[in-house]
């Protein structure tokens, strides 16, 4: 549609804003749940409340929310494929990280019902003055990884792994990547991951909705 000389053109730019405030309506308000009677400020999902995000990671802001959605496990190490449901909790305390939880359900089948429990991760996301990203997970399989990264654009991170550390009784992991993207208000990523048997090859990959923030 052509704007009348007296309506201004509506840009992309403009149609990703109306976009996202049209999304925000039912995020805005909603927050990660906290204590009143812990000391000092609590973590925060949402920008628009608690503390101010720290300069440092600016960087990282548009992946601060709670987010939801479904995606696929597939790998060789894998009995076989499966489909689950995600959270994904990335909040600050206005300190320069940002933390991270991950929470997900085995489903029976795209869309479908949980049946079960899936994998668990927590963590922390450290950016430093070179524009460097550290990003620490720790995985209940007894694994955890020190990933490095740098920010790809304005809304992509891609991180590799520097070291991989295991309990006697982990899962076998030797190596693993993860690419994040925000694309049109959703968080989407992939993992790929190596075992001591398997080179890199996608294992994980979901598109989570903003529910928070």
């Amino acid at each position: 549609m052509t704007a009348t000389p007296n309506e201004p053109q509506r840009g992309s730019g403009d149609a990703a804003v109306a976009a996202a405030e049209e999304r925000a309506k039912l995020t805005r308000d909603r927050n990660v749940p906290e204590y009143d009677d812990l000391p000092g400020v609590g973590d925060t999902a949402n920008l628009r409340m608690g503390p101010s995000l720290n300069d440092a990671c600016l960087a990282l802001l548009p992946l601060v929310g709670v987010w939801r959605g479904e995606g696929e496990a597939s790998h060789p190490s894998l009995d076989e494929s499966y489909w689950f449901v995600q959270q994904v909790t990335i909040a600050h305390d206005g300190r320069p990280f940002l933390t991270y939880e991950s929470r997900a359900w085995r489903l029976d089948g795209e869309g479908g019902k949980v049946v079960a429990p899936a994998f668990r991760e927590v963590g922390f996301l450290r950016p430093q003055a070179d524009d460097t990203i550290e990003l620490m997970i720790l995985h209940e399989t007894g694994v955890a990884e020190m990933f490095f990264g740098k920010p790809q654009g304005q809304t992509t991170w891609h991180f590799g792994t520097d070291a991989v550390l295991r309990t006697p009784t982990s899962e076998d992991v030797t190596a693993a990547t993860r690419l994040y993207g925000v694309v049109e208000g959703s968080l989407a990523y992939v993992e790929e991951r190596a075992t001591s048997e398997h080179e890199l090859q996608p294992r994980l990959s979901a598109k989570l909705d903003r529910i928070v923030g």
